[in-house]
């Protein structure tokens, strides 16, 4: 149901007229290893709709969908994950961005959430 919800919200941000942009598939795998005993890895299987609001120097993307998760020695479980992200250009060699991500977790475990900020130089 999650999954159902998330696809619909997506696709009514792919619909709207007044934004530039287009709808895309990323599919990412991440491991988790400590020292060299694998932990867990996640899959996401994420559509996902990028735009510019009609300005070169912001981009964004918003994306989501199943994310199957695989902890070491336990069943898998399918979860919901999304990101939320943006790119700024403050200048032609400078670029600033920022997310924020969401997985979601069944029973008593709480969702997880990241952040991620950074910038870019290019010479």
């Amino acid at each position: 149901m999650k999954f159902a919800i998330a696809l619909a919200a997506l696709l009514g941000v792919g619909s709207a007229p007044a934004l530039a942009g287009g709808l895309y598939t990323n599919v990412e795998s991440n491991a988790s290893y400590t020292g060299s005993d694998f932990t867990t890895r996640t899959t996401d299987v994420h559509l996902g709709y990028e735009g510019d609001l009609g300005t070169e120097s912001f981009d964004y993307y918003v994306q989501g969908g199943p994310a199957f998760v695989a902890d070491d020695g336990v069943d898998g479980t399918t979860q919901f994950s999304g990101k939320l992200g943006a790119n700024v250009a403050a200048s032609e060699k400078l670029d600033f961005y920022g997310e924020i991500s969401l997985l979601t977790a069944d029973g008593d475990v709480d969702n997880s959430y990241g952040t991620k900020i950074g910038a870019k130089y290019k010479f």
